[in-house]
């Protein structure tokens, strides 16, 4: 077994979250997981009471931005050094871009973008004090590829992608590593309870989208991925010396990421022309 490390995990309630703590826990680890409410704290410790002084929970709604930030330095000095930052708190919305309001648009980065940024600056300055450290930021393959129906998910993920990128650039030379994790179909609440759905109001899109919304509904619970797994696989990552900056998880995952860069790399080979058309004229 590895050293024991320190764990913080944002929504352990459920997915991916409990399923991490749960492997985690069971490897000899400590974490600290954050909930939305008093209740869910107490079912968290209770649930892993036979194993007192290793699972530490938190209420914390990642949309209030300066509770996020701030819970960092609360953690470090109650309990100790942060090992592994875990940004699992998120959601999907689901709806075709023409019906969806912007409010829902602000929610769905609030959570799946601000929220994971601001937990995430907390941190930051004592992993690189300490130059150690690694950060995980649960993202999708819809980060990486589109669909119908999920413009906003999609917006949000790329976003996070993006940020996790750049930030394992910035944080490289500390010993401080950054992983974005994109998980493809995984039987989760995803598609279920946990979707927000915008109503369908405009009826030029019923043969493109209501095929999918149904096709959905129908395969939540049924996906191929297995969160279970899903946690091995990030134990596995955060003992590698050297973790990569993206990790795919599931063979759809891999699959439809590899299509889409088949598919990209044809299309810039196909306006090659054009592209390079704008380079200013040596002199």
């Amino acid at each position: 077994m590895s050293a024991s490390k320190t764990f913080f995990i944002t929504g352990v309630s459920s997915g991916f979250g409990r399923a991490l703590s749960q492997a985690a826990m069971d490897a000899g680890h400590r974490v600290i997981g954050t909930v939305r409410n008093a209740a869910a704290a107490s079912d968290f410790e209770a649930q892993f009471s036979a194993t007192p002084g290793r699972a530490f929970a938190r209420v914390l709604d990642v949309t209030d931005f300066a509770a996020a930030e701030k819970i960092a330095a609360d953690v470090e000095a109650a309990i100790g050094p942060v090992d592994v930052l875990v940004n699992n708190a998120g959601y999907g919305h689901e709806g075709i871009f023409e019906e969806s309001g912007m409010d829902a648009l602000q929610r769905q980065f609030d959570v799946n973008v601000f929220g994971a940024v601001a937990v995430t600056k907390g941190f930051v300055p004592f992993m690189r004090q300490r130059r150690r450290g690694h950060i995980i930021n649960i993202t999708s393959m819809g980060g990486f590829i589109t669909m119908p129906g999920i413009a906003y998910y999609c917006g949000s993920k790329f976003a996070l992608e993006g940020i996790s990128e750049t930030l394992s650039k910035e944080l490289k030379a500390f010993n401080v590593f950054v992983t974005a994790v994109a998980p493809g179909s995984f039987r989760t609440d995803w598609a279920g309870r946990s979707m927000v759905r915008s109503p369908r109001s405009v009826a030029d899109y019923d043969a493109l989208f209501d095929p999918i919304r149904t096709t959905r509904a129908e395969r939540s619970g049924k996906q191929p991925g297995d969160p279970r797994k899903a946690a091995q696989a990030m134990l596995t990552l955060v003992d590698s010396p050297s973790p990569p900056a993206h990790l795919l998880l599931g063979s759809d995952a891999l699959g439809l990421v590899r299509k889409k860069l088949a598919e990209l790399t044809q299309e810039l080979a196909q306006w090659e022309a054009l592209t390079c058309s704008t380079d200013a004229a040596e002199t």
